[in-house]
């Protein structure tokens, strides 16, 4: 099967084509149409995940273009860690159609929203599958693409076109620092194939300096995909889109194509410690600062928003200390507790007529047991509770930290691992305990059909077993499976202590949100005010500071450019315009048809010829 990969893609994009060319047609089928081709990759994937553990890297490429001496092409291949990806973003997209099939079923333009779903799945199967980094961007683009036409699926809300376009415009800030980061690599090597690069800067051929420009411009590219500090801005927002897209592309597959990238580059990295020390700070800054807005919003979906950014900046910590498994691993898990907790809040929402607002919920458990149990199981495994995977993968990332030496990480780490549990189960008691305290219409919200549950409980069951296949009790398995071929040294693992640090974390974070919001049946009150909350609940106003510098000067300045375009460049050339249009009335009323006056501008014009024509030749010198 490994030599028949390259189809795993081609399922959804048929899926697309059909629904795009007969959409209309098929809308009652739509889902079924989707759920079908996504079946086929994820049982596809699954073949190539177990074939590939016991053979070697498989690839197979045609020549594209020729440039120079070198030649670029396309294709594909099978590596521990695409395997991995195949089986990661595959599983949760089939469980995201399933789950759709009844959150959209009202939607008119369903047919769209599978197209769209399909689309989005073939590129970031494509991206996954690529051989090379050129063909990796092009499906990045593809998968940006995608996200912009999801997220503003409901284009006709004012929020969601804005959240859209946001989207789009800062992830591409990242995407030009990677497009510049693919042709610095390609000057510096000859070659976009991961091999060819990776063995030049190996072997000297790249100056050191030169890795570093190139390892932080690829890196620029997943700051803007995995939504890192500073360019993080356009994920919360893009919660607007409906709540199954969030939970595909906004917290198991598109943004973690950031963490992605950095991994199938690692070896660019390793050449530089410069590079490596950005990573880990980057992601450490952009753990902590997600988690401390999580603790103050109301909004069920922003919340796992900022716990998505935050635990991604987890994901590039690790990456950035060394523990390449640990955040691969993380990675893997992650998709799938948080696939959960956003399809779970979707449960909910939809149950309760798409409110948001966790203020104005409550008493959950009550009516919607199978939607309360499994986000439970995922608020466990995000807090890092034993036995489940949170706790594993989390505490591999706390191993990479602790192993790196860092002070500095180290205590940010363990600030964001107690934020996490806590920001978790303040949401889970607002929701799901007390008395429910919304609209009395919906005040009795009933559990959803097996089309929603039956995505939840298998989610579930990856979320409490995933973890056990890089444990001790597997003798880590996918470390042994992923680091395969490459040069990383020692993988850091935890011992006895870490897991009893990691787990005191845990209980400590939920024991506090127990003591404040669990308790008392006004789970919902919030009295609590200050300049910290203020500050959290304004998001540290890096919106507001992205509009005073960048958005108000762009603005003004492209004001002052429309004015010079309309009065100095336009108005140029309609003075000239309307000077050869007075030339030429004027000229034309001399045609009034008498043959005299012909006459006389012929004779004149004669002599003023001959006259120039005698100056000229100095007969009158």
């Amino acid at each position: 099967m490994l030599q028949n990969a390259w189809i795993i893609p081609f399922f959804p994009l048929i899926a697309f084509i059909v629904l795009l060319l007969f959409g209309k047609v098929l809308k009652p089928y739509a889902p079924y149409v989707g759920m079908v081709a996504l079946g086929f990759s994820f049982v596809a994937s699954v073949v190539v995940l177990v074939e590939r553990m016991g053979t070697e890297t498989f690839g197979a490429a045609v020549e594209w273009i020729t440039i120079g001496e070198s030649t670029v092409t396309m294709g594909f291949e099978v590596t521990p860690l695409n395997a991995m990806m195949l089986f990661v973003v595959t599983s949760v997209s089939f469980l995201v159609h399933v789950f759709s099939k009844q959150y959209m079923r009202e939607d008119d333009r369903i047919h769209v929203f599978y197209a769209y779903l399909g689309l989005f799945s073939f590129s970031m199967l494509g991206l996954v599958l690529a051989p090379n980094i050129l063909q990796l961007f092009i499906f990045w683009e593809l998968v940006g693409l995608c996200s912009f036409l999801l997220v503003g699926f409901w284009y006709f809300k004012p929020e969601a076109a804005a959240a859209a376009k946001k989207a789009f415009l800062v992830t591409r800030i990242g995407d030009v620092g990677l497009l510049i980061g693919l042709i610095l690599l390609f000057n510096a090597t000859g070659s976009f194939e991961y091999g060819a690069a990776f063995e030049a800067i190996n072997n000297g051929q790249v100056s050191s300096g030169l890795v570093t420009a190139i390892a932080l411009c690829i890196f620029l590219g997943a700051v803007g995909k995995s939504a890192q500090f500073p360019l993080h801005v356009w994920l919360p927002d893009a919660m607007e889109g409906p709540t199954p897209v969030s939970a595909l592309i906004h917290a198991a597959t598109m943004v973690a194509a950031g963490v992605y990238l950095v991994a199938v580059m690692y070896p660019v990295f390793q050449s530089s410690g410069t590079a490596l020390t950005v990573v880990a700070y980057t992601g450490a800054v952009t753990a902590i600062f997600a988690a401390s807005i999580a603790l103050v919003n109301t909004d069920i979906k922003r919340i796992l928003a900022y716990s998505t950014v935050s635990q991604l900046g987890l994901m590039m910590l690790a990456l950035g200390t060394a523990g390449y498994v640990a955040g691969l691993f993380h990675l893997m898990t992650h998709a799938f507790f948080k696939g959960l907790l956003f399809l779970a809040a979707g449960s909910v929402i939809y149950a309760l007529h798409h409110r948001q607002n966790i203020n104005e919920m409550g008493g959950i458990w009550r009516n919607m047991k199978v939607t309360s149990v499994t986000f439970l199981i995922g608020a466990l495994a995000l807090a890092g509770v034993f036995p489940l995977a949170g706790f594993w993968s989390k505490e591999g990332v706390l191993a990479a930290v602790w192993s790196h030496g860092d002070p500095v990480l180290l205590s940010i780490m363990i600030i964001t691992s107690f934020l996490t549990a806590f920001y978790m189960f303040r949401l889970f008691f607002k929701v799901f305990l007390g008395q429910f305290r919304g609209d009395p219409e919906v005040s009795h919200p009933r559990e959803n059909t097996k089309w929603m549950t039956v995505p939840l409980v298998t989610l579930a069951a990856l979320a409490v077993v995933a973890g056990v296949v890089n444990s001790p009790l597997s003798g880590y398995a996918l470390e042994g499976f992923l680091v395969e071929g490459l040069t990383l040294g020692d993988q850091a693992h935890g011992g006895i202590g870490l897991a009893a640090l990691s787990l005191f974390l845990s209980g400590a974070g939920i024991l506090l949100a127990w003591v404040k919001y669990g308790r008392s049946q006004a789970v919902g009150t919030e009295h609590s005010k200050g300049f910290i909350k203020t500050l959290l609940v304004n998001k540290y106003y890096m919106d507001e500071l992205y509009e005073a510098v960048v958005v108000t000067p762009v603005l003004a300045l492209s004001r002052v450019l429309q004015r010079f375009d309309r009065f100095a460049v336009d108005g140029t050339v309609n003075v000239v315009a309307r000077s050869l249009r007075s030339v030429g009335k004027a000229a034309g009323k001399q045609h009034n048809g008498q043959m005299q006056t012909y006459g006389l501008v012929t004779i004149v014009g004669s002599i003023a010829i001959l006259v120039v024509a005698f100056m000229v030749r100095g007969y009158f010198g």
